[in-house]
């Protein structure tokens, strides 16, 4: 009997889960610190332990998949390759269009003459002769090029011309606009090549950690990638566009619900480290949004779940609201919880604490710790405050106190942190549960100790926040509830099918949807509840959201495996290949057919909608079984443009897409 093995690569975790070949049930899973910058650490303790959880020898696995959020925070956190983009055809005004100045920040653009009209003719020669002088005159440390070209939906000869020049002069990799995207939109499809140039490195040095580890034990199944729309892809392919994984772990986690609860239609939750994301599950299938994954900021042309992201999380930093009667705010920005901090650093963390508890007046700083993210010899220093602040955490986490020692140094110890090069410790969510006893994984104590001190902080009227640790924990879990429900609340009336006034965001706000959920029951009776079930993921999902189904009058599902749903929802997937194409008319009675290798014309629109579908149909089987799919399914989705003209329709445009799809081939084991 094979095991398929998922992983799930977050930002906090990286979690391991094996179900039997024919994924009808969870054999064994298993959690581990991911581990930065040598992620192959933090995948193969996950993948050992769950390995031996369930007693399954590394010869058994059939099928490894793997999900992540690291592409995703990649991009919201700025970070990724130094990349050229190479931009034929265009104006230097549509470097403004769509974000793509934002997107480059600074990196070289070599613009050239070329591109091609609406029909796929050569609108301008292709100048080989400027790219080859923009090559030339690049800076050092450029990892990757985009290739964009005007109208290459329609013809991609000049993107591809450009590709190999540009492969052949540095070695480095290129992505073509016209590869990623079937739309029309030049700017928008330069920015997401360029995004995902950024992310080639990355999403490599996360696939070989992952293959090098099962090569190590022997595994020689293959390996798939979840997709930002939930399917499955080949590693190779994940690699040349990882652009595709940007939201792969949320998608994961909504294949992962549907596996797990049977659930067709409902809100999924899932609440992890840094943030919840919530998604709608309708008639089985999550919703795909249809203007592109937005990402850091970013609208890309990349197919992916419908995903209302929020910067809540268990490890949400803590901070006392502003005013009178303010409360509490939790994230966005994330903090490693004291109680975890204090598991590796016992005395550090203990000493401190005890130190301020002692103390009759609290400092800003009690009881915060900064944490260096780095191995071997300290990140290079932008200026004299951050150096001094990386030569103190040389030797390991201090208190936030000892590291930064004056104001000004605060600004500089918050560019490391957006660097990644330094975390804050301090309170959390996380640590208030262990004080409630509603989670037990680290430091309990050191959690107490934080939420007294914590606790003697003092609000607006300079009073204390709470009496007690206890008290200053069960607010904010009750904040935490509160923040949760304005998320939920506000993905419901995004995805209602109904033309509401105002944004969600001012409708889960509301007096009334206030009121409602209140049961307010004076002149005026309301009640409001959600019209759909809630399914609640991650590790921390038992102990936070059956308060949360409560308050939105809703049924709250929380499965066994929550804490592994995305694991589970990388390997149950299947792999769907899309290719699309078009049917332009220029002229009366001439229809071309912009057919993956390029225009070809016809005399009639029924024979050139017949040889477009036949060569996608092709495309698309072929990738399938690139991917490994041994029987894929077609399906061709059709749209036909027409005019009315003296009474008589005349054909515009027509689109078709076709769909491939199937399971992975699994690996077989050889006759003993």
């Amino acid at each position: 009997m094979g095991y398929l093995l998922g992983i799930d690569t977050g930002g906090t975790y990286t979690d391991a889960v094996l179900l039997d070949e024919a994924a009808t049930r969870v054999v064994a899973s298993a959690k581990a610190l991911t581990t930065r910058p040598d992620l192959a650490r933090g995948i193969g303790a996950a993948i050992d332990a769950a390995l031996a959880a369930g007693g399954i020898a590394a010869g058994e696995v059939a099928l490894v998949s793997l999900s992540t959020t690291l592409a995703t925070n990649a991009l919201v956190e700025g970070q990724g390759g130094r990349v050229a983009l190479v931009f034929i055809g265009f104006s230097a005004a549509e470097l403004d269009r769509a974000g793509l100045a934002e997107a480059l920040r600074g990196d070289p653009v070599i613009a050239v003459a070329g591109g091609h009209g609406h029909d796929g003719g050569d609108a301008t020669p292709l100048d080989l002769a400027a790219l080859e002088a923009g090559l030339a005159a690049l800076p050092a440390g450029i990892t990757g090029f985009a290739v964009a070209a005007a109208f290459a939906t329609r013809n991609p000869a000049h993107e591809r011309a450009a590709r190999d020049l540009v492969r052949a002069r540095t070695g480095l990799p290129v992505t073509c606009s016209h590869e990623l995207s079937a739309g029309l939109n030049g700017p928008k499809r330069a920015l997401t090549a360029v995004l995902n140039a950024r992310l080639i490195g990355l999403i490599a040095r996360l696939i070989a950690a992952c293959e090098g580890h099962l090569a190590r034990l022997g595994i020689a199944a293959p390996l798939m990638v979840v997709r930002g729309d939930g399917a499955l892809v080949s590693a190779a392919l994940a690699r040349e566009r990882p652009i595709e994984t940007i939201l792969s772990g949320p998608a994961a986690s909504i294949e992962g619900a549907r596996w797990l609860t049977g659930e067709t239609d409902a809100l999924v939750a899932d609440i992890g480290g840094t943030t919840t994301d919530v998604a709608l599950l309708r008639g089985g299938r999550p919703e795909i949004d249809p203007a592109g994954a937005r990402v850091g900021g970013f609208r890309t042309m990349v197919e992916a779940v419908a995903m209302r992201t929020t910067g809540l999380g268990g490890d949400s930093e803590v901070t006392p609201g502003e005013g009178l009667g303010a409360g509490l705010r939790l994230g966005p920005r994330r903090l490693v919880p004291v109680s975890l901090l204090a598991s590796d650093h016992p005395r550090l963390v203990h000493d401190a604490l005890d130190r301020a508890l002692a103390a009759e007046v609290s400092g800003e700083q009690d009881g915060r710790f900064a944490i260096p993210m780095w191995h071997g010899p300290p990140p290079p220093a932008a200026g004299p405050r951050e150096e001094a602040i990386l030569e103190r955490l040389a030797a390991g986490p201090v208190r936030l106190g000892a590291a930064v020692r004056t104001r000004l140094e605060e600004a500089a110890l918050n560019r490391l942190v957006a660097r990644g090069e330094v975390m804050v410790s301090g309170v959390t969510p996380s640590d208030a549960a262990h004080v409630l006893g509603r989670l037990s994984a680290w430091d309990g104590a050191a959690a107490e100790k934080a939420l007294a001190l914590f606790a003697r902080r003092r609000d607006a009227s300079g009073e204390r926040i709470a009496p007690d640790a206890r008290t200053m924990a069960g607010r904010v879990i009750d904040q935490l509830t509160r923040q949760t429900v304005t998320c939920l609340l506000e993905a419901a009336f995004a995805e209602d099918r109904r033309d509401w006034d105002e944004r969600p965001e001012a409708l889960a706000a509301h007096p009334l949807t206030l009121a409602g959920l209140d049961g307010h029951a004076g002149i005026v009776r309301t009640t409001l509840c959600l019209g759909v079930p809630v399914v609640g993921l991650g590790a921390s999902a038992p102990s936070y959201y059956g308060a949360v189904g409560a308050r939105l009058g809703t049924r709250m599902v929380l499965p066994d495996h929550a804490g592994v749903a995305n694991a589970i929802g990388a390997v149950v997937g299947q792999v769907a290949m899309h290719v699309e194409g078009t049917v332009t008319s220029p002229g009366a009675g001439r229809f071309v057919a912009h057919l993956p290798g390029g225009p070809k014309p016809f005399a009639e629109a029924g024979a050139a909608m017949a040889a477009l579908e036949a060569a996608l149909s092709d495309e698309a089987a072929r990738r399938a079984r690139a991917a490994g799919v041994e029987a894929a399914r077609l399906s061709v989705e059709r749209a036909i443009d027409e005019a009315e003209i003296e009474g008589q329709p005349v054909f515009i445009e027509g689109r078709l897409r076709v769909t491939a799809r199937g399971r992975p081939r699994i690996a077989t084991r050889a006759p003993d």
